[in-house]
């Protein structure tokens, strides 16, 4: 790679935008179509009037009106989508030698998007899809062309970002001064910071099995003699990290080996409350037959989200289930991998109290998001607690959780922590 070409200038649109928002817009239509109908034939339904060929159609000519918008909807969308790829190499006209670097409100947008319905904008091709990427300095690492101002020394640090977020938001804001904990850890301990991103609408399992990978080819492809890989997962982060270093034992794969620690920030380790109440949702709007077509809306929520609801790590957590039905937790028993130092941090809104499980913001909210117990790998079920030691624990209060990204406070203890721990032993 040539070090003196230019960087393309950060954009808030890309040429295969266009071509992705399309798409969504074909599809929302369709299923807006599907909903009213539903609804349609419900009222026709309650007077006893027959439904067409299939629960949820109408018939007749009403029938005949939905199946004309379906038509056209299908004909324009794959008009506009034919035309829009046509249009693409000449909307990238000029990029060529240059490195494209998209805008942090893109990217913002794009995570977001990905975390409400990747899943299904993987499912349908949609160029808006994440894939999952090893970055630095907000560019995917090409492993056979990498920049040449990339200097790596032998101890990785991987830092993980967490539901409908993306590696440039470890870039976080306090009283006006910018946090980022991976370069911070990189000053003051010699550490090369990497940053994941992927698409956190996938089943968390998915994105394990895949961060895996990603994993070996950087113990591959490192440009130096490798000593050391430390983790700082953020939410949903600490799920992929727990399953893809349980597939990497499984699988005898050569990075975990070299994995020394891993820091959780507010990882809902045994599940988050508000999914569970987004799930409470599907049952209640499916509860008349008026509202039953309306549960289609709260099913737009994606893999990611309802492997929240309980904190799926495994395949084995949500396979063979219909993720929007209300069921208790059923999770296989998945311990914190062995021989690795393993820290928590948990926030709570609350203030700090002499008894930390008796305010109500630590049992149900905690963080906001994810409560103090769940965060911290507390369960009632011995075989379900991940067994943190107090020394592995930090409990922030009047703290929220998008807070830890920007706390100095977090920050120091993270330096705590990985400047004075050695590598655990696994237990025989």
């Amino acid at each position: 790679m040539n070090s003196n070409k230019p960087r393309r200038k950060a954009h808030h649109l890309q040429a295969t935008d266009l071509r992705g928002i399309a798409q969504l817009g074909s599809q929302a239509t369709a299923g807006i179509a599907r909903i009213v109908e539903g609804v349609h034939q419900s009222i026709w339904a309650r007077l006893g009037m027959p439904g067409g060929p299939a629960p949820g159609q109408t018939r007749g000519v009403t029938g005949m009106a939905y199946r004309s918008v379906h038509g056209v909807n299908r004909l324009v969308g794959a008009s506009l989508q034919a035309l829009l790829k046509r249009l693409e190499p000449m909307l990238q006209s000029g990029s060529e030698g240059t490195e494209q670097q998209e805008s942090t409100q893109r990217a913002a947008l794009l995570a977001a998007l990905n975390g409400v319905m990747g899943d299904h904008l993987l499912a349908t091709g949609n160029p808006l899809a994440t894939t999952m990427s090893m970055r630095w300095k907000g560019l995917a690492l090409n492993w056979q062309a990498l920049p040449p101002d990339f200097k790596p020394n032998g101890k990785v640090l991987l830092l993980i970002h967490g539901l409908c977020m993306n590696d440039l938001q470890w870039q976080a804001s306090d009283k006006g001064r910018t946090v980022d904990h991976g370069q911070a850890l990189a000053a003051a301990l010699g550490y090369t910071p990497i940053y994941l991103r992927y698409n956190s609408g996938l089943h968390t399992s998915q994105n394990g099995r895949e961060l895996a990978a990603q994993l070996e080819l950087v113990t591959r492809h490192w440009p130096v003699p490798l000593e050391e890989i430390s983790i700082v997962a953020h939410s949903m982060g600490g799920l992929l990290t727990r399953s893809a270093c349980h597939i990497a034992g499984q699988q005898s794969l050569s990075w975990l080996p070299l994995l020394k620690n891993i820091i959780f920030l507010g990882t809902p380790h045994h599940g988050a409350p508000l999914e569970r109440a987004g799930n409470w949702i599907d049952v209640l709007l499916g509860s008349t037959s008026y509202t039953a077509p309306l549960a289609k809306l709260g099913q737009l929520r994606s893999a990611g989200i309802t492997d929240l609801r309980h904190g799926h790590v495994r395949d084995e957590d949500w396979q063979g289930d219909d993720r929007f039905h209300r069921l208790p937790d059923q999770r296989l028993i998945t311990p914190l991998p062995a021989g690795i130092n393993c820290f928590a941090v948990a926030a709570t809104m609350s203030a700090k109290t002499a008894k930390r499980g008796g305010a109500l913001a630590n049992r149900l909210i905690g963080d906001g998001l994810v409560p103090l117990h769940s965060a911290l790998g507390e369960h009632s079920d011995p075989r379900r607690d991940l067994g943190f030691a107090k020394s592995e624990q930090l409990v922030c209060y009047r703290m929220n959780h998008m807070e830890l990204l920007s706390s100095p406070v977090v920050c120091q203890q993270l330096l705590n922590w990985l400047h004075t721990t050695p590598q655990k032993q696994t237990k025989q």
